[in-house]
């Protein structure tokens, strides 16, 4: 039997010596940092999170009619499929005056849904509504209306979709407006605000 020939293995990553080893000369050689032995006595300085000043535990303060409600692009078109007056049906809920307020990247959402959602850009015309000018880049509304919560706690926000309502629950003190059957509700709002929860 002849012998075996032996594969050449390719990509194959020769073994390094620790900057730290005896081989490597001195002034080569890693130093090994001594570690400083604390002073009990010294103060630690901790850095605490800001909390904004209108929190009160995890109600928020500024919050009181009117409302300023910021609306989602789906919310006004899942209004229009439960036939619902934007408008008539917040204040059903909120028993208050509610200013729906609108930001340019929903109101270009909307634009670029199409004819099919032209009834959902009719209603977002609407003079009742408040136009809010964002200065970002993108278009993207649910980044936008994340950014301007935390920005300023004294806005409810209105959508069905999942996933920004997962992202605006981990922000304290935004209220959250979504759409169940067949009429607006209000998640994380105190209990002497508005309708009584179903």
């Amino acid at each position: 039997m002849g012998k075996q020939k032996k594969q050449k293995k390719y990509a194959a990553m020769k073994s390094m010596i620790s900057l730290k080893d005896q081989r490597i000369k001195e002034k080569d050689r890693a130093q090994t940092q001594k570690k400083k032995k604390e002073d009990p006595s010294v103060i630690k300085e901790k850095e605490v999170a800001k909390y904004p000043s209108c929190m009160f535990f995890q109600y928020n303060t500024q919050l009181g009619p009117p409302y300023y409600i910021l609306v989602d692009t789906n919310f006004i078109n899942f209004s229009i499929k439960a036939k619902l007056d934007v408008v008539q049906s917040m204040m059903d809920c909120l028993y208050a005056k509610c200013v729906p307020c609108i930001t340019d990247c929903v109101m270009a959402e909307l634009e670029k849904l199409g004819m099919k959602f032209r009834v959902a850009l009719r209603i977002a015309k609407d003079p009742r509504f408040d136009r809010l000018p964002c200065s970002h880049k993108g278009t993207y509304a649910d980044d936008c209306l994340v950014q301007r919560v935390m920005q300023h706690k004294c806005y409810i926000v209105a959508t069905v979709d999942r996933d920004l309502k997962r992202r605006i629950r981990k922000i304290p003190g935004v209220p959250i407006m979504y759409l169940s059957n067949h009429r607006y509700n209000i998640e994380r709002m105190p209990d002497d605000y508005g309708a009584p929860r179903l």
